[in-house]
């Protein structure tokens, strides 16, 4: 299984980008993908994500900016990113809780990062 993100960029304050992350390989099932970000010299958190149950959960800075959509169908998860701001400049990450096999648990996989810069 390979994650592949997309769409960063440089934006000034303000601006918008949507990352796109797409699974491919051996999937079965996918019951979680999410977007991490780490900012230089922090430690890697959680900025959106889906549970297993379907409900999207979004770090107190991004709420109202960012919204995390999802298309298993074309197994893509993406995030649109709007009034962003310096603060969000970082590698941002997908990942993902995939199932190969209906025999086999649910594994985390992670895509490599894309840079977004914030600056003016």
């Amino acid at each position: 299984v390979q994650l592949q993100a997309y769409g960063g960029g440089s934006v000034q304050p303000g601006g918008s980008l949507r990352l796109s992350c797409a699974a491919s390989g051996r999937i079965f099932r996918i019951t979680g993908m999410g977007w991490y970000r780490q900012a230089p010299g922090k430690q890697r958190e959680l900025v959106a994500g889906f549970t297993s149950g379907g409900s999207a959960n979004y770090i107190d800075s991004v709420k109202g900016r960012f919204t995390i959509s999802r298309d298993y169908g074309k197994n893509t998860v993406y995030l649109q990113m709007n009034s962003l701001k310096a603060e969000d400049t970082a590698l941002y990450f997908c990942n993902g809780a995939i199932q190969s096999d209906p025999r086999d648990v649910a594994r985390s996989y992670w895509g490599r990062g894309t840079l977004v810069t914030v600056s003016s």
